[in-house]
């Protein structure tokens, strides 16, 4: 098969042809119809530890063309999506149902022996696998691993009802946690993002408002759109240190913040600010197979129009410029691979 090659960090990834992967006893092979470029696929390729001859990807939608002998339930042809995890399945987080927590859990794309997506085959756990109902497109597929990291992160806010809420950051998955939150009945969904273009896309799917922190005051840009009043619920979906602080000094009264940005390095916040406030922060990681079947569910049902998030496709020859220009901040939001 033809696959994106990552060889090293500030190299270009290559396009190559490799064995096709081989399914084991309990997993499926998938033709990949479409797989999506993560900002976590992009943080990788900028990181020395990154193993050399990776396939990237776990956002993906294709077609079972293989079965391993263990898989029930399942037949050749069928469409699904799939949770990218590979889990041990005897801990207490698999127990809990909660693969995407388990310490032993390779996740798809991000090991030698996990290959991702970026890629005309992959192999997925037929236990994670996720049926397309018809009506639902391969792209929308592709979709639903981000924005079930946005439904989850909304569920992690346990929001009242009516609930006036901010976003720290409008890529990807700040655009999945404004749709959720407005499906959910917060009244106000306020994004604040620096790009035009993420701001335009976050009204697009149902942001009743959106701040330029460039150029405006975050606190009180909020208060003017949302009744005078301080967000009740934060999301920080910016992955860079300071940005936690930042969500802590916005957050109102007894205020819930809810992380989902991912950062590598130590960050620093002040305490007694959450203390005098009581502010509870959560942090969101992944997703639960419940996630993926909600938003699923939510797209067939015309509940939710992923449409504007996926802001354009490449092929795999076309991949590695794409994925190059994706490491500076630029007005795409969702770009998504047809292998």
């Amino acid at each position: 098969m033809r696959a994106a090659i990552f060889q090293q960090a500030g190299k270009p990834l290559s396009i190559e042809n490799v064995p096709d992967p081989t399914p084991a006893a309990d997993q499926v092979l998938l033709e990949v119809a479409n797989a999506g470029i993560c900002g976590s696929d992009l943080h990788m390729a900028q990181s020395d530890h990154t193993p050399a001859g990776l396939i990237l990807g776990h956002e993906f939608a294709g077609v079972i063309s293989a079965l391993g002998k263990d898989v029930a339930g399942w037949k050749v042809g069928d469409r699904v999506t799939a949770l990218p995890l590979n889990a041990c399945n005897s801990c207490n987080a698999c127990d809990s149902g909660l693969p995407a927590l388990c310490s032993q859990n390779l996740f798809t794309g991000c090991y030698l022996t996990a290959q991702g997506a970026y890629a005309q085959f992959v192999t997925a756990r037929g236990s994670m696998l996720q049926r397309l109902p018809d009506g639902v497109s391969f792209e929308n597929g592709a979709l639903v691993e981000p924005l079930a990291v946005g439904h989850h992160i909304v569920d992690m806010a346990e929001m009242p009802a009516g609930a006036s809420v901010l976003i720290i950051g409008g890529g990807p998955i700040g655009v999945a946690v404004a749709l959720f939150a407005r499906q959910a009945g917060a009244r106000h969904v306020i994004v604040s993002e620096m790009s035009a273009a993420r701001r335009a896309k976050a009204l697009e799917v149902g942001a009743t408002g959106v701040i330029d922190p460039k150029t405006e005051d975050v606190a009180a840009a909020f208060h003017r759109m949302a009744d005078d009043r301080a967000p009740q619920v934060v999301f920080e979906c910016v992955g860079v240190p300071g940005m936690l602080k930042q969500a802590v000094d916005l957050v109102g009264l007894r205020g819930r913040v809810v992380v989902a940005g991912v950062v590598f390095t130590e960050d620093v916040i002040a305490p007694v600010v959450a203390l005098g406030k009581e502010v509870s922060i959560r942090f969101s990681q992944a997703y639960t197979e419940r996630d993926f079947e909600a938003v699923i569910d939510a797209i067939a049902k015309g509940l939710i129009n992923p449409r504007p998030i996926h802001s354009s496709t490449v092929s795999l020859d076309e991949l590695p410029a794409a994925f190059d220009a994706l490491m500076t901040p630029s007005t795409q939001c969702k770009v998504l691979i047809r292998p």
